[in-house]
């Protein structure tokens, strides 16, 4: 197996040979075997062990074999202790999450911290194989049933092309002694039901799984880079307009296609959206329909579909200028007062008003039901709505559309018009130039 693996890492890994790496070792059967084959090919490593303290006196043996284990291979170790359940409870996930959360937050930090290039894991093809199962039987697409990458980013799975048969006739070949885990036994466990009661069957059936479980993972990574280059084209049609804040989408473009709703998967996944009916409905929805992910928004507008990032900022609903003062941060930026002799030049962002008429506090806030003004240029009251409608604002427009106002009237819908109740005339005698940048 050591040949197998000097090759592997010289034909596939060969970056890994000039790094500083981290293993990840538990002081079971596949990271002691890693540990072991990376320190006989003369890799420069260092060890990294979790202690999650959910096994009581075996959590403590299994820190002390891994100190042991470093001493003996003259190899730094780093240990990190952590109340698992805790964490779990306070961020409301199972035991196994909160460990893989803790686990792969602490290596990333120590890689930033004292400079590792990659942080190995042991996983092998039995690990790969059981992932695969669990994401089939959750429902996934491609990249679900692809298994675990063997590279990415930070992180590698030197074993991946190993089966656990492999590395344990390794292990007892050259007499090398690990830790067993007694939580891995657990039927409570859904990997834990695979390995044990699932995957031996589907052994049984094929004895040749592995193998053919590689050919299919061949398989599905090559249409994955089909499908990579299909989306690739289709976003050169379907994407009308690209802002700071978001992404406008052709629907045209995806009903066009003859399967909508896989388009629409395969360019809103990276966005945390899940419930897929819900998104291919919305190709059909009335305009100013929403739905929502943790991070972001989609949104039905006319004939298109825009992506924002949720801001919490910009839910902010008003700020408070208590006093005349020179300069202001609000939410949308600086706004600066500055008292003039005359008007020199207006654009969308700079007003001039009478400053008289002013009554501080003024309240910069979004618009609210019923809210009206009296546009410059024209004669009469307009409701902000119509005003919205009328310049065609996007449903995102009007949300990130705030108002300078004075007591209950608006002043100045900023960036966009000017209250005509608020500008300089023949009997001003103080002239406010203010400004947003």
């Amino acid at each position: 197996m050591f040949e197998l693996f000097k090759n592997h890492i010289d034909s596939h890994l060969p970056f890994l040979r000039e790094g500083k790496l981290l293993v990840a070792i538990s002081g079971g059967l596949d990271s002691v075997v890693l540990t072991h084959l990376c320190h006989k090919l003369k890799l420069n490593i260092a060890l990294a062990h979790c202690n999650f303290n959910l096994r009581g006196d075996e959590s403590d043996s299994d820190e002390t074999f891994v100190l042991d284990l470093a001493e003996d291979l003259y190899l730094e170790v780093f240990v990190e202790s952590f109340d698992t359940k805790a964490y779990a409870k306070t961020h409301k996930c199972s035991i196994q999450m909160a460990a893989r959360e803790l686990r792969y937050h602490w290596f990333s930090e120590l890689a930033e911290q004292l400079n590792f290039d990659y942080i190995l894991t042991a996983h092998h093809a039995d690990d790969n194989l059981e992932t695969f199962l669990i994401n089939f039987t959750r429902g996934t697409g491609i990249e679900g049933l692809m298994g675990i990458p063997k590279v990415n980013g930070k992180f590698v799975r030197p074993l991946l092309m190993f089966s656990s048969t492999d590395i344990e006739n390794y292990a007892i070949t050259n007499t090398l002694e690990w830790k067993n885990d007694s939580s891995n036994q657990s039927a409570k466990y859904l990997r834990n039901k695979l390995r044990h009661q699932v995957v031996p069957v589907l052994k049984e059936i094929n004895p040749s799984l592995l193998q053919s479980f590689s050919t299919t993972l061949n398989n599905l990574t090559d249409v994955s880079i089909i499908v990579s280059n299909s989306i690739d084209d289709f976003l050169t049609k379907a994407v009308e307009r690209i802002t700071e804040n978001e992404i406008w989408f052709s629907i045209a473009a995806f009903k066009k296609q003859n399967a909508p709703g896989a388009y629409l998967y395969q360019v809103f996944k990276d966005y945390g959206f899940t419930e897929w009916n819900d998104v291919l409905n919305l190709l059909d929805a009335q305009p100013g329909k929403q739905l929502f992910s943790n991070t972001h928004r989609l949104i039905k507008d006319r004939e298109y579909l825009l992506l924002t990032e949720i801001n919490v900022q910009n839910q902010q609903k008003s700020i408070t200028i208590p006093e005349y003062d020179n300069e202001i941060h609000t939410p949308i930026g600086m706004l600066s007062f500055n008292v003039v002799k005359e008007i020199l030049k207006e654009d969308l962002n700079t007003i001039y008003v009478d400053a008289e008429l002013l009554k501080f506090p003024l309240i910069i806030r979004k618009k609210q039901e019923g809210d009206y003004f009296y546009p410059l240029g024209m004669t009469g009251k307009k409701k902000l709505s119509k005003y919205f409608k009328d310049e065609k604002l996007s449903l995102l427009d009007k949300e990130d559309t705030w108002l300078l106002c004075s007591g209950d009237s608006i002043v100045w819908v900023v960036g966009r018009r000017a209250d005509n109740r608020f500008r300089v005339n023949k009997n001003t005698s103080k002239i406010f130039k203010i400004t947003l940048r």
